[in-house]
């Protein structure tokens, strides 16, 4: 049995990852401020008596130490797991300070933490957007790194503060590059958006962009899965990782018409035009993840079949 802290724990990822390592016996501590997170999304996890939710502000160093230190010395952390972060990235292109504070300042203060209270190994949830644009598959191993928005610079400021801490006190790092994650529970995105317009207007679906936008896709399952294989199984002192599916992604589209479809096949879609959504939003990408598959893991669904189990997933749970 393993003792976890989680940052972030009330959200998208963080409720469902909480969900999963109580199952398999361990204790989870889940810090979070419910600024994006939701008290139903921890429902379940409050049943268990391995688990507390630590309402408090992250960025607070102070605060948060004095919350974490008579849960610390009662039972042991021995590992962070840190994603609370800041997800809209268009809000952050707004106001930059949003993503300095949210997802930067947050990094800066888990470490003090960990510091202060002698913990030594940590997960960060980073990002596909740290790579900016690039032509041909974006592998680890590729640089130098330009971000095109706020949100993937203050991940990119993140890993750089992770590895200094890693120099310094800390034994152990794994950092996920995530995808486009989906599934439920989705607070913001795509899906969760054209599922709302057509809500509201069943005879048209407004979609930003020329629709061509395409990216890989990983249901939340077997991201989950993916995260727990790779800090199991990869034991070096950093260890980094895209994570996936193996295919070039699907299209917005795509996507917009398997949603449509889902609900009843009525409305027409309507573009904005150009090539991406919004300012910072990477138009097309896609991920070598040789590294990922050669540890031992790969997802059981391409990115169409993740996107088509997370339409019906939200559709589901928002009946």
């Amino acid at each position: 049995m393993k003792h976890y802290l989680i940052t972030g724990a009330a959200g998208f990822i963080g409720s469902q990852l909480t969900e999963v390592l109580l199952n398999a016996g361990h204790r989870v501590t889940a810090i979070d401020n419910f600024s994006l997170g939701t008290r139903a999304h921890i429902a379940t996890a409050q049943q268990s008596p391995m688990y507390q939710i630590i309402e408090a502000d992250l960025v607070d160093t102070a605060a948060c130490i004095a919350h974490l230190k008579p849960v610390h010395s009662t039972h042991p952390i021995d590992e962070v797991w840190h994603l609370a972060a800041n997800s809209d990235i268009s809000a952050g292109v707004s106001d930059s300070s949003i993503d300095l504070r949210n997802t930067f300042l947050t990094t800066h203060s888990v470490l003090a933490a960990m510091k202060e209270l002698g913990i030594k190994r940590l997960a960060f949830s980073s990002t596909s957007a740290v790579y900016g644009v690039h032509d041909g598959a974006m592998s680890e191993d590729i640089g130098p790194l330009f971000p095109i928005s706020n949100y993937g610079a203050m991940k990119l400021a993140s890993e750089a503060a992770i590895s200094a801490a890693l120099e310094s006190y800390l034994e152990k790092v794994w950092i996920f590059r995530f995808p486009n994650v989906v599934g439920p529970r989705a607070t913001h995105g795509a899906i969760f958006d054209f599922i709302g317009r057509l809500r509201q207007n069943p005879e048209e679906l407004l979609v930003l962009g020329d629709g061509t936008q395409q990216k890989p896709y990983l249901h939340v399952s077997e991201l989950l899965d993916a995260m727990i294989f790779i800090t199991n199984t990869a034991q070096g002192k950093m260890n980094y990782f895209n994570i996936g599916p193996s295919d070039t992604g699907a299209t917005v589209k795509s996507m917009a018409e398997s949603v449509v479809r889902h609900l009843g096949g009525k409305a027409s879609i309507r573009y904005t035009g150009g090539d991406r959504g919004w300012v910072g939003d990477v138009p097309r990408f896609y991920y070598s993840v040789a590294k990922l598959e050669a540890l031992g893991w790969k997802p059981s669904m391409d990115s169409a079949g993740a996107l088509d189990r997370a339409i019906q997933d939200i559709i589901q749970e928002n009946q």
